[in-house]
């Protein structure tokens, strides 16, 4: 798969500032509108497709997998961490904590032990297993609207996953779920914006970015 490479880069570069945070904005009211627009088949057999991809994935991988459970219109279903439930992974989602920091962390013991959590979320309602958990991750599924071929994440802005992916381990791969026009040639960024190692695509499959070997 090529990038595309029509969007132009950040006119702040790396840096920051007023003028990147208004254009990520744009880029996610963009992308969002792009991501209600797909019609329900095509939704339905990517997330078919990224099932599966994450199963093979994750195949092989030692410690438990951290994922997320999709809402909206974001690529993927509950499918996706049932599937690497039924592999006999050891799958954790997060929690979000009631005041800015990383992200808590509860088994996932099937969608009927799920509970409302903030910001449209459903939850686990099991036991928390503290931010630290990350650490002992084989695998992270990461959400983001866009990323680029230098592992650069667009996320929804809260910063959740920005304080929490300096957690895990160096070896730890660090892969976001996006459709396949979402990884695009450059995205905006600022100093605090963590990068990622890996796309998880339903055409294209895996994808590694930045300096991941």
């Amino acid at each position: 798969m090529t990038a595309r490479a029509d969007v132009p880069p950040s006119p702040d570069g790396d840096g920051g500032g007023p003028a990147v945070r208004e254009e990520k904005d744009a880029w996610r009211r963009r992308l969002l509108a792009a991501r209600r627009a797909l019609p329900a088949a095509v939704r339905a057999a990517r997330a078919a497709a990224l099932a599966a991809g994450a199963v093979r994935l994750a195949d092989g991988t030692s410690g438990p997998v951290c994922a997320y459970l999709p809402v909206g219109s974001e690529p993927g279903t509950s499918s996706l961490v049932e599937a690497l439930r039924e592999a006999g992974h050891d799958v954790l989602l997060p929690v979000v904590p009631p005041a800015p920091g990383p992200l808590d962390w509860a088994r996932f013991d099937g969608v009927e032990a799920l509970g409302p959590g903030p910001l449209g979320l459903r939850e686990p309602v099991g036991p928390r297993l503290g931010p630290a958990t990350v650490t002992h991750a084989g695998l992270m599924l990461v959400p983001a609207l866009a990323a680029d071929r230098d592992g650069r994440r667009l996320g929804r802005g809260g910063g959740f996953y920005d304080r929490t992916l300096p957690l895990a381990r160096t070896a730890t791969p660090l892969v976001v779920v996006l459709n396949d026009d979402e990884l695009v040639a450059r995205v905006p960024v600022e100093p605090h914006d963590r990068r990622v190692t890996g796309a998880l695509l339903p055409d294209a499959g895996v994808i590694r970015l930045g300096n991941s070997s």
